[in-house]
């Protein structure tokens, strides 16, 4: 089930480096066409901003795995490893409740606004939720990360090391 899931994650990875790409050529588009032939779009600022939402939290769970995420382990690398290993189940243990917590108030919001009806109240106008609803589906994804990188840990896997 694991291996299963950090595949999945490596792809979510991957469309989450796209949608950097694609939000990168949607505003190059916006600016040649606002500038240039002064015909700016009604689409490219909040499609490139939803891309960027999602492609920020999608990438979450990756850069946990892989240890991609900012770290500040001067300390903990002068640990001898059981006590690195329990300081990093400690880690995973508060990194599950935040995101839990996340999680929970982000259905919330996500909830109240898909049946309320909400909407971006730009040219668009598209449904609130379609940007809410990364938060507690990107918090999940890292929540369940979270639990795996105890479970390897526990089993005496060594988390990637940190080059930066």
């Amino acid at each position: 089930m694991m291996i299963y899931f950090e595949k999945i994650i490596d792809l979510v990875a991957w469309l989450s480096a796209w949608l950097f790409c694609i939000a990168g050529f949607m505003l190059s588009y916006e600016v040649v066409a606002r500038y240039f032939f002064l015909a700016p779009t009604s689409w490219a600022a909040e499609l490139s901003q939803l891309s960027l939402i999602y492609g920020t939290l999608l990438a979450m769970p990756w850069a946990l795995k892989s240890r991609k995420h900012i770290q500040i382990n001067l300390v903990i690398n002068r640990l001898s490893k059981t006590n690195k290993k329990i300081i990093n189940i400690l880690i995973m243990i508060i990194l599950i409740i935040f995101s839990s917590y996340v999680m929970i108030f982000g259905f919330e919001i996500f909830y109240d606004s898909f049946f309320r009806g909400r909407t971006t109240g730009s040219l668009l106008n598209l449904p609130s939720w379609i940007a809410e609803l990364s938060v507690p589906l990107c918090f999940f994804l890292l929540f369940i990360q979270s639990i795996f990188e105890i479970i390897k840990l526990l089993k005496n896997i060594e988390p990637p090391e940190s080059n930066h």
